[in-house]
């Protein structure tokens, strides 16, 4: 089984923190680790090193290059330019279509948190497992929801298909995407619906062939691209056609057109949480709703339901405070209810042009 991790993006939700020059999944969120390095650190013990890939934008190289020396060089696939997801996964399976055709890859993103690894593990290697005996399917994780998030992408569940020691295999019947919060939280009590962190397993032939479906001119590109792959050629050729790819995310261009009866869907309670906003990470980190979560040298009296990270040698400290986010790095300091996470992207965009654009 391969495995693939994809890098890329930047996550201006988590600013000042994460920036166009050291994105979130590169900074050492948790303990002295990068959810990078936590990614790969998760799937170790069942994968060889060997058969890890991380895909990111070249402008990523050094950084990823130095968090993920077990990794050999020629695991990296570095994009020439972002083009978003469709191509950058596009790239990936066409490479392993050309090296391990018939082999189950699965695809991971290095942004998230998982708490129940060994139960991960489990899965993944589960999902190996119906992929070696049926190579044309696409088998889709799924959280367990924990409450009716409209943040998140959703999958709907069919029938039962078997069960797998303590897992159980369903028939996949459809995406939602950020529902509204009603729909959302009829998702979570109906128990027919899980979280979808985006992971998923199936083979390099089948999801090429997809993209000769639905995307035939991409399909033709990136062909190309495959057959320059491990030639003195290859650079040159990708650097030369990776941009002219269509900008559209893989949701868009491959999953919402696939037949339903081409996916199965595994889902358990992996305690996957994305951390692409603060207020995300809080959840994930704390175990109760009234918890603070910190980091760095904080000290906090009658407090409750706050995320205070700091990111200086300089102590911070609060009093009666409840429901804030406060990020202190030694350029900037953000402090805002949870609730206005969301407000934190525009402020970031609204600096562009301005003598605060260095900040972003």
């Amino acid at each position: 089984m391969k495995v693939v991790i994809f890098a890329g993006g930047v996550g201006t939700r988590l600013w000042p923190l994460s920036r166009k020059n050291t994105p979130k999944q590169f900074e050492k969120i948790i303990d002295d680790k990068s959810t990078l390095q936590l990614a790969f650190q998760r799937i170790a013990s069942i994968v060889k090193p060997e058969d890890v890939y991380i895909s990111s934008g070249i402008g990523y190289k050094d950084i990823i290059l130095s968090q993920l020396p077990q990794i050999s060089r020629e695991n990296f696939i570095f994009e020439p330019v972002m083009r978003d997801i469709g191509a950058a996964v596009g790239l990936v399976t066409a490479i392993l279509a050309k090296t391990a055709p018939s082999e189950p890859f699965m695809i991971l993103w290095s942004d998230h948190l998982v708490k129940n690894v060994a139960l991960f593990r489990e899965v993944l290697l589960a999902a190996g497992k119906i992929l070696e005996k049926d190579k044309n399917k696409i088998v889709f994780i799924g959280q367990t929801s924990r409450f009716g998030s409209q943040n998140l992408g959703w999958i709907e569940q069919g029938s039962l298909v078997k069960n797998l020691g303590d897992l159980s295999l369903y028939e996949f019947k459809s995406f939602h995407y950020r529902p509204d919060l009603e729909t959302a939280e009829k998702f979570h009590a109906s128990r027919s619906h899980f979280w979808n962190p985006g992971y998923f397993g199936t083979t390099p032939d089948f999801l090429f062939s997809l993209y000769k479906t639905f995307t035939p001119s991409m399909y033709a590109e990136l062909v190309k691209i495959q057959n320059a792959w491990g030639t003195a050629d290859f650079e040159k050729t990708l650097n030369e056609i990776y941009p002219t790819l269509e900008k559209i995310s893989f949701d868009n261009l491959i999953l919402e057109k696939i037949n339903p009866k081409d996916g199965l869907v595994l889902g358990a309670d992996l305690g996957w949480s994305d951390v692409g906003a603060w207020e995300q990470l809080k959840e994930a980190l704390a175990d109760k709703k009234e918890d603070n979560a910190t980091k760095g040298k904080v000290l906090l009296t009658d407090s409750s339901d706050n995320l205070v990270f700091n990111y200086t040698d300089q102590m911070t400290v609060g009093i009666d405070l409840k429901n804030l986010l406060v990020i202190n790095t030694e350029d900037v300091l953000l402090v805002c209810p949870k609730d206005s996470v969301p407000k934190i992207k525009k402020l970031v965009e609204s600096l562009a042009g301005t003598p605060n654009e260095k900040l972003t």
